[in-house]
């Protein structure tokens, strides 16, 4: 019995293994391999190279006048003090902040316009429109100052701050608009007729919708504004004539004489125009760097 059991039973099959294909091998990279100093050693220099002048710029400001020491020490802030009061730094500082503020709101209002209707419209010359958009941007703004002059001339605007702060938004608002068109586009067209479909109009949809999330460009795109006014030079030097009304600019280019240079006032005030640029990087990076990444891509 037990024998014809053991015939009738059916040797099990082998088993058969399943080999994983073979992921092919990671290429190596040239700076996988290479020695952790050969990267820090050139950013160092690097750094060294980009840090030097500001600590000679704070080695100016901070040390007492005809010393030559390479420590700021004895620390002084006379020069501060001397740019603030008696060169009217604090007026300068004043009106450089109004023409930036302005700058930045009128280029993001009208930029935000004309961008969402370069990216959400079709019109005949829109092309066109864009290449000249473009094209301006190869025009250096010292082509554009005698038209600027005779226009504002004719308005009666020379001598005031209202010319610079127009001057300043005509000149950023092409970027601006491709930019902020470009943010615009990423934002899905379905969001806005999800709106269309709740009962909003388009202007309800796209300051509930579309607007919240252009927050990172409008930043990137207002902080270059404001940067590019605080630090222009040309457009308030030819347009306003009384001292009162001067910028940062201008005012560093008075402590300048072709006689002599006060270096320690003029470090001081160099200090006292980049500090609210450092600021300001300082607090919008993440939006910045956010916003740049959203406007390199088309949606």
């Amino acid at each position: 019995m037990s024998t014809t059991k053991e015939a009738t039973m059916v040797a099990p099959a082998p088993r058969r293994t399943v080999r994983e294909p073979q992921r092919p091998a990671k290429k190596r990279r040239a700076w996988d391999e290479a020695p952790r100093w050969q990267i820090y050693l050139p950013l160092s220099i690097y750094l060294l190279f980009t840090l030097i002048p500001f600590y000679w710029i704070l080695l100016f400001a901070l040390r007492p006048a005809g010393s030559t020491s390479l420590v700021p020490w004895p620390m002084t802030f006379d020069h501060f003090e001397k740019v603030w009061t008696e060169r009217s730094f604090g007026t300068y500082f004043q009106n450089s902040v109004l023409v930036g503020l302005a700058t930045l709101f009128l280029t993001t209002v009208v930029a935000l316009a004309g961008g969402y209707a370069l990216a959400r419209f079709d019109f005949r010359i829109k092309r066109a429109f864009m290449l000249a958009l473009l094209c301006s941007q190869f025009v250096p703004g010292a082509l554009l100052l005698v038209p600027l002059f005779e226009i504002f001339a004719e308005l009666q605007m020379i001598n005031s701050l209202g010319s610079v702060i127009l001057a300043e938004t005509v000149f950023q608002l092409p970027l601006s608009m491709i930019l902020i068109s470009n943010f615009i586009k990423n934002v899905p067209y379905s969001l806005e007729e999800a709106a269309w479909v709740d009962g909003c109009n388009r202007m309800t949809a796209f300051r509930v919708v579309v607007l919240p999330l252009l927050r990172p460009g409008l930043i990137a795109v207002g902080s270059f504004a404001f940067v590019h006014s605080w630090n222009h030079f040309l457009f308030a030097l030819m347009f306003l004539n009384n001292q009162q009304k001067q910028t940062i600019p201008v005012g560093l280019n008075t402590l300048m004489s072709a006689d002599s240079v006060d270096l320690g006032a003029l470090a001081a005030g160099g200090i006292i125009a980049a500090v609210p640029v450092v600021l300001v990087f300082a607090f919008i990076q993440k939006w910045l760097i956010t916003g740049f990444s959203a406007g390199a891509v088309k949606g």
